[in-house]
């Protein structure tokens, strides 16, 4: 049928393409003359394929149903053995069901055995439910009860702080006031000696015209004699450079017995102080300062170094524990040692009226001075913040002076009430030598860190030192914090960091990647899931 129905349809084509012909050729068109020739040709070779093919089929026809009609001779011949085929399958099909019954049956029994097994591991489960909810339930009320006593013990400790930080501001301002009474007082007296010292200076300028008559006498009489002015003005001159020099010696001479005096009284002061402190704590009371005569030196440098060194000057309703604090502000202030730098001087009874012309040389006085003035200047700018620059040939020292390792200090995954040591390592990496001081560590530490640090003293570059770290948790929480230096070029902090468990879980791929596969194929791939922190963890 398809055949002819493409025959009819190449018939149709043909007569309407010689239709075109002899339009074109009435037109006188030749050009599409060639075309409509090429595409008539074309369509008489597939009319004539497609008549060949129809002939064929209709052979293959004829030979098919010769075939069909010896098959059905064939069919004949068999109809007792088709029946026979047709009973054995019925009874196939019996066998077949019987089978589907008894499998049935096995499921119905497996699945009755599967629910029951079901039942007893959701038992199973509630029972571990409860059980680890009962654990966790525990674990809150031990946490809860750890953190109260923290609390409890941070309170404490945070009373204590206050208490010692208002003894203290008491003790400071009492300590003021004693000092203001004693200010206020030499104020009363050099208010009320003021007229005495105005008198001293108008007898002083009356001394000086009187020397200045003498002089000029003097000067008159020589002349009259014929002698020379200039040498006798010289030779005076040199006198009274003479006489000023030993004044000059004989005033640090007091100077270096009075300061040899009040070194010492402040180190039998402090003797003392210290056997009362042992006493009184042994009694559980405070004793008094030891009260002790003062000399007119001690007592005008006490007073704030002033120039009037005569004991009239010194009131007496100030009182001796007043004069031995002011005395004790000046030794700060001057940063006195109360213990030599090298023995004999305090292990010995010294002579004071003995002291020889190499004691009190002015050059080595003058060398004491200045290194005095330069310390006291380093004192300052260091207090200030001014820190010297580490300088080489070429180079100049930036950022840290000191390189800690590890550079983080961190304690993680720790238990409550156990101990963690940590021992770091600290460098000098600046280009000269330096030095390392221990200041303290963050406030929200204090309660938890202790740090055991031995200051080496003075490091050469590249030179290193070590300090160790412990951390006493009480509570189960994260802390952050610095452990805080100061050194030669400035300041530095070393991070601290403390933990508590968590859990990591990870998974070892992002995209899970099946690749090429066809219909009806089945594909596995793995997942690993990693838990890499310290705590255990359920997940679905």
């Amino acid at each position: 049928s398809a055949c002819r129905l493409r025959i009819k349809m190449l018939a149709k084509q043909l007569d309407h393409v010689d239709m075109e012909i002899e339009k074109e050729e009435e037109a006188g068109n030749v050009a599409a003359l060639p075309r409509l020739q090429a595409a008539s040709s074309r369509l008489c070779t597939e009319l004539e394929r497609e008549k060949e093919l129809e002939l064929t089929i209709a052979l293959k026809l004829k030979q098919n149903m010769l075939e069909m009609w010896q098959i059905e001779t064939e069919q004949g011949k068999y109809e007792a053995l088709r029946d026979q085929v047709e009973k054995e399958e019925e009874e196939l099909q019996a066998q077949y069901q019987e089978q589907r019954e008894a499998r049935a049956r096995k499921e119905r029994f497996t699945a009755l055995q599967a629910e029951a097994k079901r039942r007893s591991q959701q038992i199973k489960e509630e029972k571990a439910r409860k059980e680890y909810e009962e654990r966790k339930k525990k674990i809150l009320e031990d946490a809860k009860r750890n953190h109260e006593k923290a609390a409890c013990f941070l309170k404490q400790s945070i009373a204590r702080v206050r208490d010692r930080i208002a003894k203290e501001e008491e003790k400071t301002r009492e300590h003021m006031e004693r000092r203001m009474q004693a200010v206020l007082s030499l104020k009363t007296s050099i208010t009320s000696n003021r007229e005495k010292l105005q008198t001293l200076q108008v007898l002083n300028k009356a001394k000086a015209l009187e020397a200045e008559k003498e002089e000029m006498k003097m000067r008159e009489a020589i002349l009259a004699e014929g002698g020379n002015v200039f040498l006798h003005e010289r030779l005076r001159k040199h006198e009274k450079e003479e006489q000023a020099f030993r004044e000059l010696q004989k005033s640090r001479k007091i100077e270096i017995v009075s300061r040899i005096l009040q070194e010492k009284a402040s180190v039998q002061q402090q003797r003392k102080s210290q056997s009362h402190s042992k006493a009184g704590k042994a009694r559980g009371e405070a004793e008094p300062y030891p009260e002790e005569p003062c000399t007119p030196a001690q007592v005008s440098t006490a007073l704030g170094g002033n120039c009037f060194t005569s004991a009239s000057l010194v009131p007496e309703n100030i009182s001796r524990d007043v004069l031995w604090e002011s005395a004790d502000d000046e030794e700060e202030k001057d940063k006195t040692l109360l213990e030599p730098e090298f023995p004999g001087l305090w292990d010995q009874e010294y002579d004071l009226h003995k002291i020889s012309r190499e004691e009190v040389d002015p050059i080595q006085l003058a060398v004491r001075a200045t290194t005095k003035e330069v310390s006291e200047k380093k004192m300052e700018e260091f207090q200030a913040g001014i820190f010297p620059k580490q300088m080489v040939p070429g180079h100049e020292h930036k950022g840290c002076a000191f390189h800690s390792r590890p550079s983080c200090i961190h304690f993680k995954d720790f238990d409550v009430g156990q101990i963690y040591k940590k021992k770091i390592i600290l460098t000098n990496a600046s280009y000269s030598v330096n030095y390392c001081k221990l200041v303290g560590i963050s406030e929200c530490l204090k309660d938890f860190i202790s740090v055991h640090f031995d200051p080496p003293g003075k490091m050469s570059s590249g030179m290193s030192c070590e300090f160790v770290v412990i951390f006493k948790p009480m509570i189960n929480e994260s802390l952050e914090g610095e452990v805080m230096f100061v050194a030669q070029t400035g300041s530095f902090s070393v991070p601290l960091k403390c933990t508590v468990k968590s859990c990591i879980l990870a998974l070892d791929k992002e995209l899970i990647d099946f690749g090429s596969h066809v219909v009806g194929e089945t594909i596995s791939r793995a997942i690993s899931l990693r838990n890499s922190g310290a705590l255990g963890t359920r997940f679905k």
